[in-house]
């Protein structure tokens, strides 16, 4: 499903929009230098993620995901399954769930949770990352797995 067209402020309509990667690098990873970067620290973050074996979502926010022309970095939220155990991760994916070494190393702001600790349900968790530092609601794109 395609992404929406942006707002008059620049944003996407407040909602959860689902879209595959390449989507999102498509949309979001062209157009500046800058935001190639950061869409490419966005796959790293993606296949990261997913080879833990225990990604259930993952949802980008913040400038990246705006008409924002030179965005800094790469906002990510993971919801992760119960069966995550982030003592048993090595290298690259350890530092991923790190939030200040993922700001340096991945170029991100990177939060995460496990299933079992959404408040109310999952969908009332990942709204919350709608909101701006203005109080105001942008919607956020979850990223989803390329269909076979």
């Amino acid at each position: 499903m395609p992404l929406p067209p942006f707002t008059a402020h620049g944003d996407l309509p407040p909602g959860i929009h689902r879209a595959t990667l390449a989507a999102v690098l498509e949309r979001f990873g062209s157009g500046s230098s800058q935001r190639m970067l950061v869409g490419l620290r966005l796959e790293r973050i993606d296949n990261v993620a997913w080879a833990t074996g225990h990604l259930a979502r993952c949802v980008g926010f913040g400038s990246f995901v705006t008409a924002k022309p030179i965005p800094n970095d790469v906002d990510v939220f993971l919801v992760m399954e119960d069966t995550f155990d982030l003592s048993q991760l090595t290298g690259e994916a350890r530092l991923l769930f790190a939030h200040a070494v993922a700001q340096t190393r991945f170029g991100a702001s990177v939060f995460w949770l496990r299933r079992l600790a959404v408040l109310d349900d999952e969908q009332t968790t990942l709204s919350h990352w709608q909101i701006t530092r203005e109080g105001h609601y942008r919607g956020i794109v979850e990223i989803i797995p390329e269909l076979p």
